[in-house]
């Protein structure tokens, strides 16, 4: 269990799983995933997803609770990791809509920014946004991370072509932000 200022990181649990269903069914949620065909999610595909988790150690994956009721507001979690070379790809949803723009998901970010740079020594975080996401891109700048490169017109979603942005953040940098 990771504790931020509104965010509390902790284990994920089968019975989270209806309700991240119900959220990645959610066009106006998943359109910000998955640069892939959207697909339909059921309960039988996120519980594949869960027990994989369990023994995948190349990543680490958090449910996020919302402070101060603990209510499951989404998850994030560090994926590929690569101890060589100490880094690994960031990536986070907030399904609760009630909790969008409210700061919960820059605190998100920010917690498991720590669990990545103290706790797995990491020195470089990186992640994808599109370019239709601002409220995500203020959100991981704010936690320090600096716009490394675009992906030019690399995703297709709602009829255009959108921009990838790639982002990063060095455990230099996380210091100091």
């Amino acid at each position: 269990m990771w504790l931020g200022e509104k965010v509390e990181l902790a284990a994920i649990k089968r019975e989270y799983l209806p309700r991240y269903v119900e959220w990645l069914n959610d066009w106006e949620v998943a359109r910000y995933l998955m640069p892939g065909m959207p697909q339909v999610m059921t309960l039988e595909s996120e519980t594949e997803w869960f027990d994989a988790r369990q023994k995948d150690k190349s990543s680490f994956v958090f449910a996020i609770l919302g402070l101060p009721e603990k209510n499951l507001i989404g998850n994030c979690g560090l994926h590929n990791l690569d101890l060589k070379n100490r880094c690994a790809v960031f990536g986070i949803f907030i399904g609760d809509k009630n909790y969008w723009s409210k700061g919960y998901g820059t605190d998100a970010t920010r917690t498991l920014l720590r669990f990545a740079f103290e706790q797995l020594g990491l020195n470089r975080v990186e992640l994808e946004v599109y370019d239709y996401n601002p409220r995500a891109m203020r959100a991981y700048e704010k936690a320090g991370f600096r716009r490394d490169g675009t992906r030019r017109q690399a995703l297709f979603r709602d009829g255009d072509f959108h921009d990838i942005h790639l982002m990063g953040i060095l455990r230099e940098e996380w210091k100091t932000s």
